[in-house]
């Protein structure tokens, strides 16, 4: 590799993060740890527990403990401003939208997780789509065209 390859920016050159950029992130990564939270109350319950099905339980758990990282992938790329991370950002956005309708149907203490679900995965989408967000991700336009400013 060269010099100019393995030199980083001076700080001068770089706009510091926008804030929207700074929340989307931790609203992934929040949604992503809510994953591990839960994948792991599974997995323990279903090995320790009496599930109806301890195969299911124990699956279930791995499941949403590997689902898991699809958001807090998104959540370090979006901090570290990789392009990239945008996708899989508004991906999980886009599929906690179903699970927050499922929610919110239930007749239990799931009506309140239902409802910060929503606001999460809406308030996320919001700011992901965000040209500033988008802009400071160096996401070009139709055509290779970056968008003013």
């Amino acid at each position: 590799m060269s010099a100019e390859q393995k030199s980083t920016p001076d700080a001068s050159d770089v706009e510091p993060r926008p804030t929207r950029l700074t929340v989307a992130a931790a609203l992934a990564a929040l949604e992503g740890l809510a994953l591990v939270v839960g994948g792991g109350y599974m997995l323990v319950m279903g090995l320790t527990g009496h599930p109806d099905d301890r195969s299911q339980a124990v699956t279930g758990g791995v499941t949403l403990i590997v689902l898991a990282l699809l958001p807090l992938l998104a959540a370090r790329g979006l901090l570290l401003r990789r392009g990239w991370s945008r996708g899989p950002a508004i991906i999980t956005q886009i599929m906690a939208l179903p699970v927050a309708y499922n929610l919110l149907q239930a007749d239990s203490l799931a009506i309140p997780g239902g409802i910060a679900l929503a606001a999460v995965a809406v308030a996320a989408l919001v700011l992901i789509v965000n040209p500033e967000t988008t802009r400071a991700l160096g996401i070009t336009g139709p055509g290779g065209v970056r968008e003013s400013k």
